[in-house]
């Protein structure tokens, strides 16, 4: 049949569609050709190729789904790579959705071609808890965020890669201007700006590659992480990436105990068997085992699922960001982190309480917060009362310690370079 052939079909079937001959003037008109060489583009004469304007202009005329533009680009050796539309059928993102789920124990998240988060499943949310954030992007965490640099091993190398990849991508979608804005945001660092400067080499994922992290959840211990990156068929644009790790004792590679790692608190490890009328904390892990992650149609029921003893958190929610929720669950150690999604259901997280004192340092010094970081604090600290005094006992004197060394280093400073302010408040000893 070839291109030729395949042509006429779809005016054929464009014409049927809408009730009228589709002409070849019309086609000549849509594509800015005369209808002499359309006519021969129908008659495979000549070596005629559209470029990718006129092949859209062509798919809008000839109505052509999303596969049938796709072979219209091959024909015209113009490539698949197309965005899909794919994404705004529901049912797509609700079957990425749970495919996501099913993934856990591995973290695993969703993105779009600039990055954006778009979904991600319970270890996601509990490794790295940005993605909950409003507009959580992975270049301007990875990139401009403290936490990113303090989490990677040689952050400068890594910025290097993500670079690298901003600028495969601004080599195919120049003409996006979300793209320049995330740019011209993560350029605004000094030293991406620099990087960006210098670095030459274009990179299109990561897939596979191999990186040292260091995150809360895992106490901070050095740990080996894996990147795999899959594209959906109906979302070519996006980024379905699956997150794999291990430690390395005594060189042999050992896989992370995950339930271990992250303190769960399930009666399957704990050998109990499950209440006849479920807790709170029974009904989280009911919806964990099913699907690692849990969606509630109100605020007030995402806050219902940490107990009877739910503390709310809005200082602490607002400072995270708009439409988001925290709820602290003092006998479970942790924290509901609802996060209100676009077709008004609340997302559900539950991540430590340790987790979020890291996430939210600047809230120790709002004197509005200080009664939730007391709060958020104590759930932190053993539930036994003498054992919390002896835990306390033991940080003070490592604390007086840094803010010590903090002192000395600033007085060192001050002495190497007079121009240094160097003013200190005894009100800021512990």
């Amino acid at each position: 049949m070839g291109f030729a052939g395949q042509l006429r079909s779809w005016r054929r079937a464009a014409g049927e569609r809408r009730g009228r001959r589709v002409t070849q003037g019309e086609c000549a008109k849509a594509i800015d050709r005369s209808e002499r060489w359309y006519r021969d583009l129908e008659r495979g004469a000549g070596r005629h190729r559209l470029d990718r304007k006129q092949c859209e202009n062509l798919a809008d005329l000839l109505q052509l789904d999303r596969d049938e533009f796709i072979a219209l680009l091959l024909y015209n050796s113009l490539g698949a790579n197309t965005a899909a539309d794919g994404g705004g059928d529901p049912r797509v993102r609700t079957g990425l959705r749970l495919l996501i789920d099913k993934q856990m124990p591995s973290p695993t998240y969703l993105c779009d071609a600039n990055w954006n988060i778009l979904g991600y499943n319970q270890a996601m949310a509990e490794w790295w808890p940005w993605v909950m954030q409003p507009g959580a992007n992975l270049m301007r965490w990875a990139l401009t965020s403290p936490e990113a640099r303090a989490q990677y091993h040689d952050w400068h190398r890594h910025a290097v890669e993500y670079v690298r990849m901003l600028k495969f991508a601004l080599a195919g979608r120049g003409d996006s201007g979300e793209l320049m804005e995330l740019i011209g945001d993560v350029c605004k660092d000094p030293e991406v700006r620099s990087i960006w400067g210098t670095c030459n080499e274009l990179t299109e994922n990561r897939d596979g590659h191999v990186f040292r992290m260091s995150i809360p959840v895992m106490g901070w211990e050095p740990i080996d992480v894996v990147s795999h990156v899959l594209y959906p068929a109906n979302m070519p644009d996006c980024r379905f990436v699956v997150i794999t790790w291990w430690t390395k004792e005594e060189d042999e590679t050992e896989h992370i105990d995950v339930d271990t790692a992250l303190g769960s608190r399930s009666s399957e490890s704990q050998g109990e068997e499950p209440p006849e009328q479920p807790t709170a904390a029974a009904r989280r892990r009911i919806a964990h085992d099913i699907t690692g992650r849990l969606s509630v149609p109100t605020a007030e029921d995402a806050a219902a699922l940490a107990g009877d003893d739910r503390i709310a958190l809005p200082v602490l929610s607002r400072m995270i960001g708009p439409n988001c929720q925290l709820t602290l669950s003092p006998s479970a150690q942790t924290a509901i982190w609802a996060v209100q999604e676009a077709d008004g259901d609340w997302g559900i997280s539950e991540v430590g309480a340790y987790t979020l004192v890291v996430k939210i340092p600047d809230a120790a010094v709002v004197d509005e917060a200080r009664e939730e970081m007391k709060h958020l604090t104590r759930a932190i600290l053993p539930a036994d009362a003498k054992q919390a005094v002896g835990r306390i006992q033991a940080l003070l004197p490592q604390l007086r310690k840094r803010i010590q060394i903090l002192e000395e280093v600033w007085r060192d400073l001050y002495e190497e370079d007079h121009a240094v302010p160097y003013i200190w408040d005894p009100t800021d000893e512990i």
